[in-house]
């Protein structure tokens, strides 16, 4: 049986307090895996981020890039400066 979205919603709506806190829980277990398995997918080799891993590399090795606290540093004394 597939529901549609509105009727899920219903659904929950309907949900005693303690049995939609379990369905929060479970939901937000299962958001997180999905997470890690999405990041997991593209620092694999031949995943989407490896190619952006090497782009950074190869600017920092190009001189090309500037140290986290600099980059923070320049980026709070823009902010006071408005």
């Amino acid at each position: 049986m597939i529901m549609t979205l509105d009727a899920i919603k219903h659904a929950i709506t309907q949900l005693p307090g303690d049995e939609r806190a379990s369905l929060v829980s479970w939901l937000s277990r299962e958001d997180a895996a999905s997470w890690d398995n999405e990041i997991e997918a593209d620092f694999s080799d031949g995943g989407d981020g490896i190619a952006l891993l090497e782009k950074w590399d190869a600017e920092i090795k190009a001189g090309g890039a500037v140290p986290l606290e600099d980059f923070l540093a320049e980026q709070r004394a823009a902010h006071k400066s408005k």
